[in-house]
């Protein structure tokens, strides 16, 4: 189990070109691969995606490239030769006007700005994928490592969690049973309250108990409960990435409580429901970050 949260970083150089990928992926119901990189790299961004969508399944991943020569060379620089030529005659027209010679150095040339610039090297797109893709691979396998390792941290969380949420599960299964005697009992001081006596041998009043006891049978949801803990345990030891099905069966438990809430229609157990519900919800935080 992997989580969504992660970061990695790589860079390769070639002959030609130094190539620095940074990947950082978070949260998000679908895949989605958003691509920085000079204007020139798009072209690559089919490869980049493909790549990324072999590594994770899921969340939103941004990756970061950046490519530089490997060397300067005479290609990156140009010369304005009208300018250095007009240059070199204003030179020429100093020296006829105070009488003497006064040639241009090279250091005058380099500090007259426009003479010597440097121009922007383009992008050999297939040159530059040669240090792109050893560097993208660098960088998906330290944020798969970390998303892995976050999974781990969370796999351990949902364990304990899952323990919590088991234990109110048995405290209503151990009240549960209780609730029809409850009901009887405050029945009978209802009556008396207002100076009535319940018969206990009134078939109505057996009839309206078990009905009261039907209806407040909440044995098949807790069931199904642990049904539900049995299947989460299974999808977070899964090696297929379980985050749908997580968040499904996070649902599920919801229903599940909020059934058992409505139907036992005691305090004790809707204090216990409430407290389920809270552990339950930060479960339910935690899955949306899994893969």
């Amino acid at each position: 189990m992997h989580s969504m949260t992660g970061f990695g970083r790589g860079s390769s150089t070639t002959d030609a070109w130094q190539a620095g990928v940074e990947i950082s992926s978070v949260n998000r119901k679908q895949s989605e691969v958003v691509l920085q990189a000079p204007r020139e790299l798009y072209e690559l961004d089919t490869r980049i995606r493909k790549a990324v969508l072999a590594a994770v399944s899921r969340g939103r991943v941004q990756v970061s490239i950046t490519v530089t020569p490997h060397q300067a060379t005479a290609e990156e620089f140009k010369i304005d030769a009208a300018l250095a030529l007009a240059f070199s005659k204003a030179f020429g027209e100093l020296g006829r006007t105070v009488g003497y010679p006064v040639p241009p150095t090279a250091a005058d040339f380099l500090r007259q700005p426009g003479i010597i610039s440097t121009g922007t090297r383009e992008i050999d797109v297939e040159a530059a994928w040669l240090a792109i893709e050893p560097a993208l691979g660098d960088a998906l396998t330290q944020l798969v490592a970390m998303r892995a390792n976050e999974g781990e941290h969370l796999k351990a969380d949902f364990w304990e969690r899952l323990g919590v949420l088991h234990s109110y599960v048995r405290r209503i299964e151990s009240e549960a049973p209780g609730r029809p005697k409850r009901q009887r009992e405050l029945l009978t001081k209802r009556l008396r309250d207002v100076g009535l006596e319940l018969d206990p041998t009134d078939e109505r009043v057996a009839k309206e108990i078990a009905l009261f006891a039907d209806r407040c049978d909440v044995s098949e949801e807790i069931t199904r409960l642990d049904s539900h803990f049995v299947k989460f345990r299974e999808y977070v030891q899964a090696s297929e990435p379980p985050g749908r099905a997580l968040d499904f069966l996070c649902q599920e438990l919801f229903r599940e409580f909020n059934t058992i809430g409505s139907k036992a229609n005691d305090a004790s157990i809707a204090q216990t429901i409430v407290e389920a519900k809270t552990e339950l919800e930060k479960i339910r935080e935690q899955v949306q970050n899994v893969e």
